[in-house]
């Protein structure tokens, strides 16, 4: 008796009639790419041959176009990305029972959105060591937008200085890489730990060659959508090292991918710690505003109710510390990262069952190359382990994934993938996930960035 086949079966038949496909096309057009053209759009400007990196800003990888330029009063570029995303969530309907043992709605999508734009205009000013970039920011699938930026001055390469919207850390996807991943939004992991971005005081350098440290003042985890009348005078602090010791760099703003294809071993490890006094960030006693602290069960601290029926948590401490490890060798690329993060410190106006909150977490990412500089194919798998003692349970996710790169840059992709997750802890319209979440996302997108 014929039985249906399994979810992964289906899965895997698609995933590899689509990458068949899509290997027939690339090797139709060009069995090996050269590597990017040093066309005026993409080559770096002579006199920024000394120019470091800042290292966490929303920054934009690329020249981009230039619009002015003196060598006596400076210089302004135009830099862009643009994403359109398909995002198909399935199945349609579905439930979730909390750490308390309430029954909860997901709210699963389908749709296709221009779903994010960014506009950068970036340089020097008066003297190269003095940078600056303005950026606007827009997200249609949350209706978000956002002007924002940063000044800093690049003293030498042991020491430079910002300020402006940045992150204190916390995880490697926020030091710059944006938006050069194996896909165009983080792991279910990743989004759950990381820092954000916010209002910042931040130093770096290169103290030996590819030894990088990270160190920062910030108003909290995350000022997006928040006004300065909502915050405290608490102020968060990040500090982070990374070191490339065989090759010195591990592509262009630290990279996900072996797209530069490295004939020597690239090599990188870091970790970054950050901690944060977080409030509810609130416009009125109903409405709070802080939706980056997260339970491992994908409810939102700060809302009524989160950690005991009718109790509302008015403040706590975040404090959280990433590793992470990878590689790069002739396409090849190999990255893991672990986090833990602890919640304690509660304020709130009633009594909550537990003093703090520790949760752990990771995840591996692998991807190739089996048509260089063409077509990309990864996999990965990320965990997050809830607080047992608080009574939260484990939420995973395994992705298999691919990117079809058009032209000869690396900085034009198709990418194509599919997710199964189980619980997610992870809730946005700007992601992948939607809180709770068990079932399979598909996503389609493409991506241009000058």
């Amino acid at each position: 008796m014929g039985t249906e086949p399994s979810l992964w079966v289906r899965v895997w038949r698609v995933s590899m009639v689509s990458l068949l496909l899509l290997a027939g096309t690339a090797v139709a057009e060009e069995t090996e790419a050269p590597a990017e053209p040093g066309s005026k759009l993409f080559e770096p400007d002579p006199r920024l041959a000394d120019e470091r990196p800042t290292w966490g800003a929303i920054d934009t990888t690329g020249q981009g176009i230039v619009l002015f330029d003196d060598k006596d009063m400076g210089q302004v570029a135009l830099s862009a990305y643009a994403l359109v995303r398909y995002i198909d969530q399935r199945p349609a309907d579905q439930t979730f029972v909390d750490h308390l043992g309430n029954e909860r709605d997901v709210d699963t999508r389908r749709d296709v959105q221009f779903h994010r734009a960014m506009i950068h205009l970036k340089g020097w000013f008066y003297t190269p060591k003095f940078r600056y970039q303005i950026t606007v920011w827009t997200v249609m699938s949350t209706d978000q937008t956002t002007l924002y930026g940063f000044l800093g001055y690049q003293f030498n390469k042991w020491f430079n200085l910002y300020g402006g919207i940045n992150t204190p850390g916390g995880s490697r996807s926020v030091m710059g890489s944006h938006p050069l991943w194996l896909a165009n939004d983080r792991v279910m992991a990743d989004e759950f730990f990381r820092g954000s971005f916010t209002g910042t005081l931040w130093a770096n350098g290169e103290v030996l060659p590819g030894l990088w440290y990270h160190v920062a003042v910030s108003n909290n985890l995350s000022q997006l959508g928040i006004t300065a009348s909502q915050l405290t005078r608490d102020m968060g602090t990040g500090y982070g090292m990374w070191w490339m010791p065989t090759t010195h760099e591990f592509g262009p703003q630290g990279s996900y991918g072996d797209w530069e294809w490295h004939e020597t071993l690239a090599t990188r490890f870091g970790f970054s710690h950050i901690r944060s006094r977080e409030n509810r960030q609130e416009l009125d006693n109903n409405n709070p505003e802080n939706t980056q602290v997260r339970l491992a069960d994908s409810l939102l601290l700060f809302n009524t109710g989160s950690l005991a029926t009718g109790v509302t948590v008015q403040e706590a401490d975040w404090e959280s510390l990433s590793i992470d490890a990878g590689i790069k060798y002739r396409g090849i690329f190999l990255q893991a990262e672990y986090y833990r993060r602890q919640l304690d410190n509660f304020v709130a106006d009633g009594l909550v069952p537990v003093r703090k909150i520790v949760d752990d977490g990771f995840y591996v990412q692998g991807a190739f190359f089996p048509i260089k500089q063409k077509l990309e194919l990864y996999g990965v798998t990320s965990w997050v382990f809830g607080d047992e003692d608080g009574g939260f349970g484990e939420s995973r996710e395994y992705i298999i994934g691919a990117n079809y790169y058009p032209a000869r840059t690396r900085k034009l992709r198709v990418n194509a993938q599919i997710i199964d997750v189980k619980k997610s802890p992870v809730s946005s319209t700007f992601g992948f996930y939607v809180g709770g979440q068990t079932g399979t996302t598909y996503s389609v997108a493409a991506s241009l960035l000058f």
